[in-house]
């Protein structure tokens, strides 16, 4: 590789990032260390990771800055890279606990990564109480997206406790390469050509997909349900400018609940995701007297991949999604976020052919970086509606177990960002039957964000409830008296938390669950849809799984 263009939507993570908001992502992994390992669990995951740094060039690349920084810098090859310093191990003080765990990654993902060297960093930790390992990556979002971080990962892990053969790296030349001050002004050059053209090829469709565009949305005016989130998002606690100090905090979700869920009310998992994180923010919002009349938006990556596409770099866009925060029944909060889901998959589909993710250069660093540091001095984020409230992602991974060096990986948690005027970022993976949810904050703005953790999992058992009282109800199984008395139980054993502190008076217990039945019987009112004997079992049949104790595995 002699050097590599970053596109402009790369290159705007290195010209966005300051002190106070780094643009690197990354994963948090439990492991389980093989039987009978007495071995320096360390220095075998550095040989591993050694072994195939040629497999992928995020390893061995790194920045190469265009004179006074006139475009965008472009990757080169790194023939000097220093292994230990990217992959480091840290041993936890006693007890060893997954809050110190936690808190540990907080700090590392807080700070910047070194960009005179390749934009990446692992580390090995031990001494975990029970007795597992556990791994940080930290990743320069200019290299890769989720998608691409989960190519990346095919890269490191294997499928059964034995690694694959990997074929050995090509010979490397034997001089290093630093191109001249004229190679990288000739390459940017060329790059702006290059874009430049490609905008004019696709401005006739871009046109079209425009005004497709507004014309739906002149079409679904007055309809509540079809709103594309036009407009600023109503001010919460989370949207202030942030600091550099991060707080990071887990949770686990079995994904046969989930899905279930989505079966019993007919819409789709990642419609489940955003209302239950939804009823959790609405939870958090009200224990801090906080919680606004109108609905939260949301910031959603939206992958612009052709299937089958891994290269690693970035190839998303943005858009912004309501979540119903102002509807206090979770049934009727998660019908609405399918329908605005729906009207949102239908814009989408009109203009994602044309989103760029790229454009030309020249003079594109001064203007972003110029921008971000105005932006983040003048801390107008203090003062402004934002545009979103936070950034909710939902990543699919594989269902199989993975294992790294041998080890058995238990759980992924992403690790993503903040950025001034959205201080929470909510990132979803699945993972062998779980979805795994990291959870990243600044510290300013969510000092407990552990709780809000545990309000995740409360807002997913109350679907649950409800998902299996509607079943319950579909399939006939209990007389309607009996049924009626099983919701309100349901209901009961499941009230959102924080409920009681956001009341003003406090509703007593029986005006509560009889709420709750109304709303489950309002829900299933309109149509009784078919159930799949497979939905049935998921929800007669449940597992336990959703545990307060995030890194452990679901029974």
């Amino acid at each position: 590789m002699k050097m590599q263009y970053l596109s402009a939507l790369d290159a705007s993570f290195l010209h966005m990032e300051t002190p106070e908001m780094p643009m690197h992502v990354g994963g948090m992994n439990l492991f389980e260390l093989p039987r009978g390992f007495d071995g320096d669990f360390y220095e075998v995951v550095k040989r591993h990771v050694q072994q195939r740094l040629h497999l992928a060039p995020i390893f061995t690349r790194k920045l190469a800055l265009m004179p006074f920084e006139l475009a965008n810098p472009v990757w080169i090859e790194d023939d000097a890279l220093d292994l230990d310093y990217h992959v480091r191990k840290i041993v936890l003080p006693k007890p060893g606990s997954l809050a110190q765990l936690q808190a540990y990654v907080g700090r590392l993902h807080s700070s910047l990564l070194d960009r005179s060297r390749p934009l990446w960093e692992f580390y090995i930790f031990e001494g975990l109480e029970n007795g597992q390992a556990a791994f940080y990556s930290k990743i320069h979002h200019a290299a890769l997206d989720g998608q691409g971080a989960a190519a990346l990962a095919q890269v490191l892990l294997d499928i059964s406790p034995v690694p694959r053969d990997v074929p050995p790296p090509l010979l490397k030349r034997k001089q290093a390469y630093q191109p001249s001050v004229s190679e990288l002004l000739s390459a940017a050059a060329q790059d702006a050509w290059r874009q430049s053209v490609q905008i004019a090829k696709t401005l006739p469709q871009g046109v079209k997909a425009a005004g497709a565009l507004l014309k739906h949305a002149w079409e679904a005016r007055g309809q509540e349900h079809a709103k594309t989130g036009v407009g600023f998002a109503p001010r919460t606690p989370l949207n202030v400018s942030v600091t550099n100090q991060r707080l990071f905090a887990t949770a686990s979700l079995p994904f046969n609940e989930v899905r279930a869920i989505a079966k019993a009310f007919e819409v789709s998992v990642n419609d489940v995701v955003l209302a239950t994180c939804s009823g959790a923010l609405r939870a958090w919002l009200a224990r801090h007297a906080a919680l606004p009349s109108r609905s939260l938006l949301t910031a959603m990556p939206v992958s612009l991949r052709q299937e089958g596409n891994t290269d690693l770099n970035n190839q998303v866009s943005m858009m912004r999604m309501h979540l119903a925060s102002n509807i206090a029944d979770p049934v009727k909060r998660l019908q609405r976020i399918h329908a605005h889901a729906k009207t949102l998959k239908k814009t989408l589909g009109s203009v994602k052919s044309v989103l760029p993710t790229n454009l030309p250069s020249i003079g594109l660093p001064w203007l972003m970086t110029g921008l971000t540091s105005f932006y983040a001095r003048s801390r107008l984020a203090d003062r402004m509606s934002p545009l979103a409230n936070l950034v909710i992602s939902n990543v699919p991974g594989p269902q199989m177990d993975l294992y790294l060096a041998g080890a058995k990986m238990l759980s992924n948690f992403p690790v993503s960002i903040v950025a001034h005027g959205m201080g929470l970022n909510i990132t979803v993976q699945s993972y062998a039957g779980k979805l795994d949810i990291g959870m990243i904050a600044c510290r300013r703005a969510m000092p407990d964000l552990a709780d809000f953790a545990e309000m995740m999992t409360e807002a997913h058992a109350e679907l649950l409830a409800a998902a299996k009282a509607v079943v319950a109800s579909d399939v006939g199984e209990k007389p309607a008296s009996e049924g009626k008395a099983r919701r309100r139980a349901a209901a009961k054993a499941v009230k959102p938390a924080g409920a009681e502190k956001a009341a003003k008076p406090v509703k007593p217990a029986k005006s509560a669950k009889a709420k709750q039945t109304e709303a489950v019987a309002d829900a299933s009112a309109p149509a009784k849809p078919k159930r799949t004997p497979r939905a049935r079992k998921a929800l007669q049949t449940p597992q336990d799984g959703h545990t307060e104790e995030p890194g452990r595995t679901a029974d």
